[in-house]
């Protein structure tokens, strides 16, 4: 239900709790038909279950209320200094079933086609699923002055599942993929900018000010042949990524037979190497 208390100078539209972490998702409206959603959870915004559904009951609740809250453009932030989001909780999302596909994937399903323009507020630092997020929008502000934005995995030795690399993949040279995923390097804001990952630089009164300047409130009206057709052309911009977060069964299946082919493969090269040890190294 929608509150009257405030959140700095706009007042709250409605907020949703995310009750594992007794942190919450507020809606504010700083601009006309721009609506920010501020989530708070834990130390640093872990992605779990209860933010992911949080998360997304909001944009449903945007997307399917029209009357009280006309389509416009939505901008995700962090009620965390420090912290857009620092990723996956790993314990969470290897130990609760169905994480992946009902809540994460179902989150960045949301995000990517999403029949409204979208903008990722980064405030802070954004690492692996937290950085996967902001992939997610349409556009990413990021604070000049504080904040990384890093694809950690190959330091956490953990591998990334087709629709995490997709995204990068498809929004972003191959220059700056290799960097970022090979690498494991630390954007800052102004080298995000150059890179392309990051769109403006800045706070709400800037992305704010670009909203206007691309007049981003109008994308979300009904063309002239009277359909709203914003989320279908971004299904079809990003259709591989959205493939990949739709048909995850498939996926799923796939890793499980490239892991076991990798196996063997390595069984069979660790046995030739010793037989090559062990009968002559001059001999191949």
């Amino acid at each position: 239900m929608p509150s009257s208390s405030s959140s700095g100078s706009s007042p709250v539209l409605f907020d949703l709790p995310i009750a594992s972490t007794g942190g919450s998702v507020v809606v504010t409206q700083p601009a006309k038909k721009v609506y920010l959603l501020t989530f708070t959870s834990g130390e640093d915004n872990r992605l779990t279950t209860a933010f992911c559904q949080a998360l997304i009951k909001a944009l449903d609740i945007l997307q399917f209320s029209p009357q009280t809250y006309p389509p416009g453009v939505v901008v995700t932030t962090s009620g965390i200094a420090k912290f857009y989001s620092n990723g996956l909780d790993l314990e969470h999302a290897g130990g609760t079933p169905g994480f992946w596909k009902e809540s994460l994937y179902a989150l960045w399903l949301r995000l990517i086609t999403y029949p409204m323009p979208t903008v990722a507020l980064v405030n802070g630092h954004a690492f692996a699923g937290g950085f996967m997020v902001a992939m997610m929008h349409d556009y990413r502000c990021m604070n000049p002055h504080k904040g990384y934005l890093c694809l950690n995995e190959l330091e956490l030795g953990v591998p990334l599942r087709p629709p995490m690399l997709s995204v990068f993949r498809q929004k972003l040279s191959a220059g700056t993929v290799r960097k970022m995923i090979l690498e494991a390097h630390r954007f800052k804001a102004l080298e995000a900018l150059e890179e392309g990952i990051v769109d403006w630089l800045g706070g709400l009164p800037e992305a704010l000010a670009h909203i206007e300047e691309f007049k981003l409130v109008q994308k979300s009206r009904e063309g002239m042949s009277g359909l709203q057709i914003y989320g279908q052309l971004k299904q079809e911009m990003y259709r591989e990524t959205v493939d990949y977060l739709e048909n995850t069964t498939e996926e799923d299946v796939r890793a499980q037979v490239k892991s076991l082919q990798w196996q063997r493969e390595k069984r069979e090269r660790q046995e030739a190497v010793k037989g090559w040890e062990g009968g002559g190294k001059s001999k191949l």
